[in-house]
């Protein structure tokens, strides 16, 4: 009980900080008797304060991993700390087994101003690169990853984001120009509970994509599932129809090409949220 850590003054209090300082402090998660060993605290003293931090949301438990990492309440804190080194720290395995079982390329994307950043990309075997690789930034309204987090957002935030028209920079004629066309789609993502694209960002595939919230049910993040529209012949057949189509029979079409893949989609997102705070 002499480590350095700890304060001479309310014990208790000293001693979850000492546990958060220290977590803080590692380049890695770390294990609960790793902490109990270099803090300085009896184990069950320290599964006790563990518990209380992770039902505060100050850390995340990685069960793959038998470790515990900070979690979103202790970085939403902390000024300028970015959101993107804990998401990916929670997401990644989630990600990894959606790849698994799709055999599909997911990828985990955060919102920054009106462009998303792709933070993770796992990609499937075999599957040819795609422009949205990690790091990348790309206008939101063009991807399924950001229409995922913009429909969980409430639609004066949304106006906020996109002010006029100077806003739509980016010229395509398959996304949205303007903000009524913008909230008429998020408007339709949100009762269908994802977001689409095809052929917007990399001709000849699609993408779905769910938005994973934090404890505030803010969306955070998305998860998107990449798939070449060669896996839906009927999709190529009717290319040449598509300027045709209205929005309704698009958002059909789409949803039905996406029934295949939206249930593991969902699993992945729903999981990461958990990871995050959220009960379900």
């Amino acid at each position: 009980m002499n480590s350095p850590l700890l304060r001479p003054k309310a014990p208790a209090a000293a001693q979850v900080l000492a546990v958060l300082r220290f977590v803080a402090g590692q380049a890695n998660p770390v294990g609960a008797s790793v902490i109990a060993r270099d803090v300085g605290l009896p184990r069950s003293t320290t599964y006790q304060l563990i518990a209380a931090l992770i039902e505060d949301g100050f850390l995340v438990h990685l069960p793959e991993e038998r470790k515990y990492a900070l979690g979103v309440t202790a970085h939403e804190l902390g000024t300028g700390y970015s959101r993107q080194v804990p998401l990916q720290r929670i997401a990644r395995f989630p990600l990894a087994r959606l790849v698994s079982r799709t055999r599909r390329t997911a990828h985990l994307a955060v919102m920054h101003g009106r462009d998303v950043i792709y933070v993770i990309v796992e990609r499937a075997p075999r599957q040819r690169p795609l422009v949205t690789d990690t790091g990348i930034r790309l206008p939101a309204h063009l991807t399924a990853s950001g229409r995922a987090m913009m429909a969980q957002m409430d639609p004066a935030q949304v106006a906020a984001l996109f002010p006029g028209p100077e806003a739509f920079t980016v010229r395509n004629a398959n996304g949205p120009q303007s903000l009524p066309a913008l909230q008429d789609l998020l408007s339709r993502t949100r009762t269908l509970g994802y977001a689409w694209e095809q052929d917007e960002i990399t001709e000849g595939f699609s993408s779905v994509a769910v938005a994973v919230l934090d404890r505030a049910r803010y969306p955070v993040a998305s998860v998107t599932l990449t798939v070449t529209n060669r896996a839906f012949p009927a999709v190529g057949a009717r290319r040449r129809a598509r300027d045709a189509e209205t929005a309704e029979e698009r958002a059909t079409r789409i949803e039905d090409v996406a029934k295949e893949w939206i249930p593991e989609v969902n699993r992945c997102a729903r999981e990461i949220s958990r990871r995050l705070g959220i009960h379900t």
